[in-house]
């Protein structure tokens, strides 16, 4: 009979080891997910509407511009850049502990300028996505503030220019410079969920949407 209890301690025993292994690597193998291929993001505010409406639940392919030291931002193997028209999620200059998206529109060497509200990059004027909306019909001049006005300016080396797609109502690089390149986490590229707080219902017809 205490042959019979031990052995049936040790097989419980067994079926824990058996289940924690499992999920320690279940763990790591979602940290590795989350912190080298895919990470899922929140839409707090309205900065990207239409394109992206506050609730949106995204994905954000974070492979595909390469490997970073999550970090240091050292880059471990390139496998590219932004490119102009991306959506992307960077970490804030500003406040490194904010993650924000906006919509690439100048890169390293390019020429931004914005004539009344249109935007010009390298003397051509850009083509605004279908999700790209002006609220405001006013014009504010350049030497009031840089929403409708500026430049032209030169983006640097290893740096991208930004803009959210609600262009009257976004808080990018207009205002606070650019964003370094090591600083870009990915590439928004599926809304897997979304939710409208105020109707306190899902919104069924975004879900499975691709973030152009």
């Amino acid at each position: 009979m205490k042959k019979d209890k031990q052995t049936t301690h040790n097989s419980w025993q067994d079926t824990v080891k058996e289940y924690a292994q499992a999920i320690i690597i279940a763990l790591i193998l979602a940290l590795f997910i989350r912190t080298f291929v895919v990470q899922a993001f929140k839409i707090p505010s309205g900065s990207m509407i239409k394109t992206l409406l506050i609730g949106d639940h995204i994905l954000v392919n974070k492979f595909i511009y390469g490997v970073r030291d999550p970090f240091t931002r050292k880059e471990w193997v390139d496998l590219g850049e932004p490119e102009r028209g991306d959506v992307v999620v960077f970490i804030f200059p500003l406040d490194p502990k904010k993650d924000f998206i906006k919509r690439v529109i100048g890169l390293p060497g390019d020429m931004v300028e914005i004539v009344d509200k249109k935007v010009y990059v390298n003397g051509k004027l850009f083509h605004d996505p279908p999700g790209v909306q002006h609220t405001d019909p006013n014009i504010i001049p350049g030497n009031v503030q840089p929403r409708d006005n500026m430049g032209p300016v030169k983006v640097p080396e290893d740096h991208l220019f930004v803009m959210g797609d609600n262009r009257d109502e976004s808080f990018d690089s207009r205002f606070w410079g650019f964003v370094p390149i090591k600083d870009v986490l990915g590439k928004a590229f599926l809304i897997y969920w979304s939710w409208d707080s105020q109707k306190m219902s899902p919104r069924l017809d975004r879900i499975g949407d691709i973030i152009h």
